[in-house]
Parts: C-alpha cells; sequence; structure tokens
C-alpha cells in the first residue's frame, strides 16, 4: 500500500493521506478549493471545484492513474443552489470519463468551503 500527500497543512493536523493506492486502485480523499501552494480558498464554488480537481488529477498523476481511471466521485455541495455553479466545471473534467456519481448537500469543516469532491480510481 502507498499514501500519497499533496502537502496539505490538513493532512497532517487531521491524520489522513490525499490518495491511498493499493492494487490497482487509487482513493483519493475529499479534497476542496484550496490552492495549497498559496493556502487560498478563492470565493466562487466553480472556482473551487476547478482547484479540487486539478489537485486531484495532481495526486493521481502521482500515483500513476489519470483522470480517465475514475470510476467513481462524490461531490459535496453546502447549498444544493451551487449545482449550476459548478456544473460546467464537473462536465469538462468527467463529462468523458462518465464515472458512477453521487451528489451530497452538506456542511464542511470550514465555512469558506463550498465545494469537496472525492474520487475512487481503477487501473486496468
Amino acid at each position: 500500500m502507498r499514501r500519497i500527500s499533496s502537502g496539505s497543512p490538513f493532512e497532517a493536523e487531521l491524520g489522513y493521506s490525499r490518495a491511498v493506492v493499493k492494487g490497482p486502485w487509487c482513493f483519493v480523499s475529499g479534497t476542496t478549493g484550496y490552492d495549497y501552494a498559496a493556502m487560498a480558498m478563492p470565493e466562487g464554488a466553480a472556482d473551487q471545484a476547478e482547484n479540487a480537481f486539478s489537485t486531484i488529477a495532481t495526486v493521481l498523476a502521482d500515483a500513476g492513474f489519470g483522470m480517465s481511471d475514475v470510476v467513481r466521485v462524490q461531490y459535496t455541495v453546502t447549498d444544493a443552489a451551487l449545482v449550476g455553479e459548478i456544473a460546467p466545471v464537473l462536465a469538462r473534467w468527467m463529462g468523458e470519463v462518465r464515472p458512477a456519481a453521487t451528489m451530497v448537500v452538506a456542511g464542511l469543516i470550514r465555512p469558506e468551503m463550498k465545494v469537496e469532491i472525492e474520487v475512487t480510481a481503477l487501473r486496468e
């Protein structure tokens, strides 16, 4: 088993890995829209979703996977009204991949967080 970090301070603080690889599987933790280099969060939900996917793509690449290997995605948004704002971003990143997907409306751990995305990838 291999554990991968994105360098987020939340990983050490909360005791988790950004991703865990086991055999042909890669499990990517829920990822919010922080720009981890600057530790800044964009205000808009679409920008947050874009940053989250960018982090996910980087972590998957570090693990030897690609976005086309994603078989499952869970989106968490803090308000159902945000779905229209993030839909174009989701379509751009996942439109060709078409993984199994779930969308949940729930609170997140910081007030600036509007979107969190978790994926599972399978390399065949």
